[in-house]
């Protein structure tokens, strides 16, 4: 009486992909009372509540076990019956990954075009900071993330994938009329950019600048929520801010910045995290992201991790 029953580790899922218990009922094409009494089953069966009845409706700590494991299975069965030449009616594979904007923006998506085209595979990409993206492993909503965190989640491998440095940047207008002085001092009460109130990197920045830790970047604070737009911020003055090299380098060279600590760039370690799963599609996308990391990111120094 251990055994998780299938039709009901399925059901759970499909509640809390759909939201309701009405929808989910649509999708399996069976009535809502029969999505109620299976959910109702397996947590009597696990002796947890794995659902909040919410709308849309959650799983709680215990289901997103459950959820993680019900993804897995699912990623499985659709493997095994391509393998077995399987017609399933479900389409290419599907795989979700979470990925902070930055990569995104510059080294991620050329490396997914070079997954191969046969047997097709589909990507469903979800934007997160680079602190939190593990945050959607742990809930089962990815299979895979693009991390600054290097301990795997349960059920996850990790590996570095490189450092992804950042510059610090302003207009020169900006310079004049905010940064006449020591960096030190000026960064910490000039107007900055930041990403959106997860984003700490230009707070761990002044800190690190000034070796106060309770130091923070100015108050007067712009939030542009695009890695582009970001840039462009910065470009136009609105602030100073921290930039990708790859998307600052060439706008210093050309005079549109100003770098503005040439000796302290930051590097941000990038970790690759996905599910232990013997599947192909994983791991096609794998081998591509670890490919492009390595054209694009910096190595960590000798005796680095």
């Amino acid at each position: 009486m251990d055994e998780l029953p299938l039709d009901q580790v399925r059901t759970l899922l499909a509640v809390v992909d759909e939201g309701t218990f009405d929808a989910a009922a649509a999708a399996l094409h069976v009535t809502p009372s029969a999505v109620s009494q299976r959910v109702k089953a397996l947590e009597q069966r696990t002796g947890r509540v794995l659902l909040m009845r919410t709308k849309p409706v959650r799983a709680t700590a215990s289901g997103e076990v459950v959820v993680r494991f019900a993804r897995r299975l699912a990623r499985l069965e659709r493997d095994a019956r391509a393998e077995l030449g399987m017609a399933d009616g479900t389409g290419p594979a599907r795989l979700p990954i979470a990925v902070n904007a930055d990569s995104l923006a510059t080294w991620f998506l050329p490396a997914l075009a070079r997954l191969p085209q046969d047997p097709p595979i589909c990507v469903e990409l979800h934007r997160e900071d680079e602190a939190h993206t593990t945050e959607l492993l742990r809930e089962g909503q990815v299979m895979a993330s693009v991390t600054s965190s290097p301990d795997p989640v349960a059920g996850c491998a990790s590996r570095l994938l490189g450092l992804a440095r950042y510059l610090p940047v302003a207009s020169p207008d900006f310079v004049a009329r905010h940064l006449t002085g020591a960096p030190e001092r000026d960064l910490a009460v000039a107007p900055t950019i930041v990403f959106d109130r997860k984003d700490e990197l230009q707070d761990v920045f002044v800190r690190e600048l000034t070796g106060d830790p309770e130091a923070a970047a100015g108050t007067v604070r712009h939030y542009i929520p695009t890695s582009e737009g970001f840039r462009d911020a910065v470009v136009a003055g609105l602030g100073w801010g921290l930039v990708t090299e790859q998307q600052s380098g060439p706008l210093v060279r050309a005079g549109r910045l100003v770098l503005l600590a040439p000796d302290r760039p930051m590097d941000v370690p990038l970790y690759w995290q996905q599910w232990k799963l013997d599947s192909p599609a994983l791991s096609a996308v794998a081998g591509v992201v670890a490919a492009a990391a390595r054209e694009a990111l910096r190595r960590p120094p000798a005796g680095g991790s």
